[in-house]
């Protein structure tokens, strides 16, 4: 394979150091190779973090810190300004790596890299916005008032379904409230996390900032397990399966750590009867067959009331005939591949389990095949007519698999809606003032996110983004998540001639 232009613009080359503090790369024995889900070639390779380079990076990143947080807070949010101009300069390429490597299509690989920016954007205006509370003390020359302080050195886990996106969510506001970093991207998107780094040391460089602000650890498992169990990273933020949350919110709870958990997702659309078509349509087959059903916040479940059934679904088999599947670098394609061959095999598993519990395909998806799919992940989307309750409903299956069920009231509707063990994002699709209210309602969407007449999946980032239920509570980006990745501390100052005691008690001595 001829190397990408937009590799050699990115500085990637066939071999790269996997451990980076700073602009001070580590490489070792031991390598991960990175294929595209394209065609299956590799585009190169990065060493293993060893157990030694670890703890030079976490090390290096709290000496960072402890620099870092006495730099005033609009003067960390110059930095990110920076380094969000530099990503503008490399959307292109870096848009083109993120579809590449992971396999989404060229327009959501620019858009994720769209999102880096805005986070930066927003993240220069929390600089000057971190503010706490004054509050009216009940003793007499007395002033209260609540700080936030840098909490240290924030560790961040990402999944391959976001490469980059969700690193800049947690780094830019991490750094702009005066933390270091610590990054473990997944083994199977390496690559994203070298460009990325690659980029920060040139800001970093230009602007003399402590040199282990931004580091990158890179390995599989037993390197989240360093970080969950570490009790030098007071906060750990890990994106990925909910199975893979209990096991580091167990860890990071046992050492009193603080975790941001953004797990799976079974994301549902209410379908009501005075809903605009088209409107739906769009939402639910973007929803459904974006970055090929790989993102946390992909439509899973529709839920469609009985009136309208068989006209919705034929206008979006008929808007699936339409879709475009292939090598995501081609503009015009709306699918790409799945991320690898397991996910294939777990997509065709998750089939046939709805075959064996009972369900009628609408359209039934396949492996695709041929010489424009030649040693790639692809495959067809699925619509599958089931029951909620069914164990294969009640799990998350990362792939273009979409679940429809009828409904007869708005309150089934929200209990099917609700009916799952996670709760990542929802919408409701409706013309009634009443009952998009109500979805929005202490009663109704029980999600972290909730959304009317727009889809589950393209959340903004100035809203907190995270759920509830087994998709772990955690927030991140936008809204007040910034405090996550700080400390809260209570302040009263006596400027009084006499020490009166709260509650009115009184202590003669």
């Amino acid at each position: 394979m001829n190397t990408p232009s937009f590799l050699r613009e990115l500085g990637i080359q066939n071999h790269n150091a996997g451990t980076w503090i700073g602009s001070q790369s580590f490489d070792s024995a031991g390598r991960i190779t990175s294929s595209t889900p394209v065609d299956g070639s590799v585009i190169g390779s990065v060493s293993v973090t060893t157990s030694e380079q670890y703890h030079q990076a976490v090390e290096a990143a709290h000496a960072a810190f402890l620099e870092w947080r006495n730099v005033p807070a609009p003067k960390r949010g110059e930095v990110v300004r920076q380094y969000g101009n530099l990503l503008r300069q490399h959307k292109e390429s870096l848009g083109a790596l993120v579809s590449f490597e992971m396999g989404k299509s060229l327009a959501e690989g620019l858009g994720e890299v769209q999102e880096m920016i805005d986070i930066c954007d927003y993240a220069v205006g929390l600089s000057r916005q971190l503010a706490g509370l004054t509050m009216k003390s009940e003793r007499p020359d007395h002033f209260m008032m609540e700080q936030w302080h840098p909490v240290g050195v924030v560790g961040v886990i990402s999944a391959f379904n976001f490469p980059v996106a969700v690193w800049a969510w947690n780094a830019c506001i991490a750094w702009v409230c005066g933390d270091a970093v610590v990054w473990k991207a997944s083994e199977k998107v390496p690559l994203n996390a070298v460009a990325c780094q690659l980029l920060w040391n040139q800001v970093a460089k230009a602007n003399n900032v402590p040199a282990g602000l931004s580091c990158i650890v890179t390995g599989g498992a037993e390197v989240g397990i360093w970080m969950s169990e570490d009790a030098r990273l007071p906060v750990l933020s890990a994106t990925g399966s909910t199975r893979m949350g209990r096991e580091v919110g167990k860890k990071v709870a046992e050492r009193f750590g603080r975790s941001i958990l953004e797990l799976g997702g079974n994301n549902a659309i209410i379908v009501t009867p005075t809903a605009d078509l088209k409107m739906t349509v769009t939402a639910a087959v973007f929803g459904a067959v974006g970055t090929a059903g790989q993102r946390c916040t992909s439509t899973r479940r529709l839920i469609i009331h009985e009136s309208i059934f068989t006209k919705v679904i034929d206008a979006i088999k008929n808007a699936y005939g339409q879709l475009k599947i292939g090598t995501p670098l081609k503009a015009e394609n709306h699918v790409g591949p799945l991320i690898d061959t397991a996910a294939v095999s777990m997509y065709l598993n998750a089939l046939d389990a709805v075959d064996a519990a009972g369900g009628t395909f609408h359209l039934r998806g396949t492996q695709l095949h041929g010489a424009e799919y030649e040693g790639g992940c692809y495959v067809s989307p699925s619509i599958a007519e089931v029951e909620n309750h069914w164990s294969i409903v009640q799990h998350e299956t990362f792939a273009p698999l979409l679940y429809v069920m009828k409904y007869s009231t708005y309150e089934e509707a929200i209990a099917l809606q609700n009916g799952v063990p996670q709760g990542l994002s929802s919408a409701i699709m409706t013309g009634s003032m009443q009952e998009a209210q109500r979805f929005l309602s202490a009663d109704g969407s029980d999600c972290g996110i909730a959304n009317v007449n727009i889809g589950t999946s393209g959340a903004e980032i100035g809203g907190a983004f995270g759920g509830e239920k087994e998709t772990g509570g955690g927030r991140e980006s936008g809204s007040d998540a910034w405090k996550a990745y700080m400390r809260r501390q209570t302040n009263t100052l006596n400027y009084g001639t006499s020490l009166p005691l709260a509650q009115g008690i009184v202590f003669n001595i």
